[in-house]
């Protein structure tokens, strides 16, 4: 994925929007629009900053607040706005603004000064820098008003700081998006499963993005368009970027499949840019005129930053997607993930992730293999798929939920551990963690949250990014970790039903 400052060929850009009045006079403002300047300008400059941050000139009237929100709802590459109250700007002025943002909002609650000057410190001093409660009279009216945003408090150049604003400007440029997501079903989800279902009407109204479906014959035209040329290029890519086993190799006995692969992929590709799709599902009930599951394919367009999807589930299918945007540029990976068995060793219980074929590769810890192998499920040809075992380290599971009347995000904090088995006859990627708090809460909170069995696998985000998330779309949050406790889930879960019903 592109940095964020770039993302899709379009800077990406915050908007720093600090509020006064006319009470304090010229000069007093002339000081409050330098200061904010220099901030603006030291945010746009750190490395820590994933996106843009653009200067605003201090609003100090209800028109001019009002103007300055109407026109970064329509600026299509501003993502969102950051606060600040340099001094007391009376909140009422913010009410006609606020009630007409549509973007994302961080209130950064600091002051241009990060030290009281103990020995010249004024009246003068004192009527410039009323943060303070500056910030408190807009954090109020807010809260009145019942708006969703992040609260950041802090020295504008502590790194800490700094890290808040990137996580939020991460999950704004998400946001940004989800909002314009089209996600492309090849067939329907596979035949009487629950979970994967869902209400894409209501997915629509609450995030935005779009879910429609075509046959498999649509991409099958597609797929049989490429020519011998075309489909060499991308084997011999194949060759000089991954290990490839003896019988995908030139003469090999399988090198027809490898070849089939690369057709597959090259029609994937072109179906999704020709549709303006960043996101789809397949099932492998549903492969008309296919001759083999694509495997290959989806773990390579999800390490170019698409979201995917299993058995036609597209809702994981749209988080892979904006869990890869907030990522954009920061190491490790995004991938999507099942459940597949568990380690009930007492001394070291674990479980193993994987799917049939579709992991991403920007988890990998090593280099991955290219094989082929049969799939004993789909009656198609043996697919090609990329072999590897994923990186240890924290990680996250998510999981987008569709409980009737409101979608809950799921989130459990898990410990992934270096894969020592050989694992000889498991030819897929597989990743092996520990779930948070333990094994049998970590396992019994999920399964009583609703979770599903596909989820998105993140090694580079943590839960304060889902966090955000959730809150800018105003949807449940259910965070499994460290602390969780089964009963005291319960109670949330009740009391959740309550407040969202």
């Amino acid at each position: 994925m592109s940095n964020l400052k770039t993302f899709g060929g379009a800077p990406l850009e915050v908007w720093f929007v600090t509020g006064s009045q006319h009470l304090y006079g010229e000069e007093t403002l002339r000081q409050v629009d330098e200061h904010s300047k220099i901030i603006a300008e030291f945010l746009h400059n750190s490395p820590t900053i994933p996106v843009n941050v653009v200067f605003k000139p201090v609003v100090k009237t209800p028109d001019e607040i009002f103007n300055i929100c109407q026109e970064a709802n329509i600026t299509p590459n501003c993502i969102g706005i950051v606060a600040w109250m340099h001094t007391f700007s009376p909140a009422k002025m913010w009410i006609r603004g606020l009630n007409c943002l549509k973007k994302p909002l961080l209130h950064l609650h600091t002051q241009f000064n990060r030290d009281i000057p103990w020995g010249s410190i004024d009246m003068d001093f004192m009527n410039l820098n009323q943060s303070a409660h500056g910030d408190r009279e807009f954090g109020f009216i807010m809260s009145r008003m019942r708006l969703n945003r992040k609260v950041v408090v802090g020295f504008w150049q502590q790194e800490d700081v700094l890290q808040k604003i990137s996580v939020w400007a991460r999950v704004a440029a998400a946001k940004n998006e989800m909002q314009t997501m089209k996600v492309v079903r090849f067939g329907d989800n596979m035949r009487q499963v629950a979970v994967t279902e869902g209400d894409k009407v209501a997915a629509e109204m609450t995030f935005g993005f779009s879910v429609n479906t075509h046959g498999v014959g649509d991409l099958v035209k597609v797929i049989n368009q490429f020519s011998e040329a075309e489909i060499n290029a991308l084997v011999k890519e194949y060759e000089d970027t991954y290990t490839l086993m003896d019988s995908l190799k030139a003469n090999g006995a399988m090198r027809s499949s490898l070849i089939e692969a690369a057709r597959i992929e090259l029609g994937l590709k072109a179906f999704l840019e020709d549709g303006g799709y960043s996101a789809y599902t397949n099932t492998f009930e549903d492969l008309h005129g296919m001759r083999q599951l694509p495997g290959i394919a989806s773990q390579r367009m999800m390490a170019a930053g698409y979201g995917y999807g299993g058995e036609g589930d597209w809702k994981t299918s749209a988080m892979v997607r904006v869990m890869k945007v907030m990522a954009s540029g920061l190491k490790g990976g995004n991938s999507f993930m099942e459940d597949y068995t568990y380690h009930f060793d007492p001394s070291n219980p674990l479980v193993l992730g994987a799917h049939m074929l579709e992991i991403c590769p920007s988890i990998a810890a090593n280099t991955p293999s290219c094989e082929v192998h049969p799939l004993g499920i789909g009656g198609k040809e043996d697919p090609v798929r990329l072999v590897f075992n994923g990186a240890a380290g924290s990680a996250l599971n998510v999981s987008l939920i569709d409980m009737g009347n409101r979608f809950r995000i799921l989130v459990n904090e898990v410990e992934a551990v270096d894969v020592v088995e050989d694992l000889p006859k498991l030819p897929v990627a597989r990743v092996l963690w520990k779930p948070q708090p333990d094994m049998q809460t970590g396992c019994a909170a999920w399964i009583l949250a609703g979770g599903a069995h596909h989820t998105v696998y993140s090694q580079n985000l943590t839960t304060e990014y889902i966090e955000d998330f959730a809150e800018l779309f105003g949807v449940e949050l259910v965070v499994i970790d460290k602390n969780t406790q089964l009963r005291q889930l319960k109670s949330e879960l009740r009391w959740n039903e309550i407040y969202y019903k």
